[in-house]
């Protein structure tokens, strides 16, 4: 049997969350946040810690820098039970990444330093490592810069021992959506973009012509919609399930949070209806608390979440 359920490769930071902050940003003014949060951030290491925090048995090969970041993120992450023994620090003066999220009540800016997030490289690799496992999962492949040349090869590779595949682009900082993304695709088992993501990606303003045009390409398509839910298109079949309503904090997170419940689900075998039922649960869960894992770190509050439904 494999050592894990899910591997994962990919950035490992912190998010710096600030509340109450205007619309607008006058220069040479100091602006007073109502509230903050210092929590895990990047997406991969997000989506690792709530597969753990769900259950699964996961890896994670990432790098951080020297400086007193990295060891914090290091830790959230080990103490969600996720395996970080191939986390390798920089050399040098190279900073771990920090992400700056200022949120309103209905948008906000996302602001990035990338520090280690684009020095991530093949050579980083544990190739045994990563195929001691049943499923790889890949997110921010536009922040992957060292390593998106060749995401193409190591998907092949993966796909050769017998792993399925699932990817999650995030946001293209550039806006060009492009980097070879139509050549990846063919190794991806699950691709799990947000509408917004699926329309960019296809280059189209119709939700469905991308979703038609996905599926060409991707055996299963999984849209991520916010409030309206989820859907999934395998072929010609549809699925949607309905979104969880819950005490909203922010929707730092929920997305990555997505991915975990779906993928925690799927590489045990369940149905589609299951997935994405665990899919929005997770997404719906991440959203009671500040930041991506703050709630999945309280083990009570998920267990009586979690009961309220079916899905286990």
């Amino acid at each position: 049997m494999p050592r894990f359920d899910v591997t994962l490769a990919g950035e490992l930071n912190l998010d710096l969350i600030l509340y109450g902050l205007p619309l607008e940003l006058p220069p040479e003014r100091e602006l007073l946040a109502e509230n903050m949060m210092l929590t895990l951030g990047s997406s991969t290491a997000i989506v690792a810690h709530n597969l753990a925090a769900l259950g699964c048995k996961v890896g994670f090969i990432s790098r951080i820098g020297t400086d007193a970041l990295g060891p914090i993120a290091l830790e959230r992450l080990s103490q969600g039970g996720v395996d970080v023994s191939k986390v390798r620090k920089a050399e040098g003066n190279k900073q771990t990444g920090l992400t700056v999220i200022l949120q309103r009540e209905k948008e906000r800016n996302i602001l990035t330093y990338p520090g280690t997030i684009f020095d991530l490289t093949m050579d980083d690799l544990d190739f045994d490592y990563l195929t001691d496992s049943g499923h790889f999962h890949l997110s921010s492949y536009y922040l992957q810069r060292g390593l998106r040349p060749h995401v193409g090869e190591l998907f092949r590779r993966l796909k050769a021992e017998g792993l399925t595949i699932s990817l999650d682009t995030n946001d293209d900082p550039d806006d060009q959506w492009e980097g070879g993304l139509q050549d990846v695709l063919r190794y991806v088992d699950v691709f799990l973009p947000n509408a917004r993501e699926a329309q960019r990606i296809t280059k189209t303003g119709d939700l469905e012509a991308a979703v038609s045009q996905l599926a060409k390409l991707v055996p299963l398509v999984v849209i991520k919609q916010g409030e309206q839910g989820a859907m999934a298109q395998r072929g010609p079949e549809r699925f949607r399930s309905s979104p969880v309503k819950v005490d909203f904090v922010d929707p730092v997170g929920a997305g990555d949070s997505f991915d975990a419940g779906f993928l925690s689900q799927y590489v045990r075998g369940a149905d589609l209806p299951a997935c994405l039922a665990a899919g929005n649960m997770a997404g719906a869960f991440s959203t009671t608390k500040p930041g991506g894992t703050e709630a999945f770190r309280d083990r009570k509050k998920q267990d009586a979440f979690w009961n309220r439904t079916s899905v286990k």
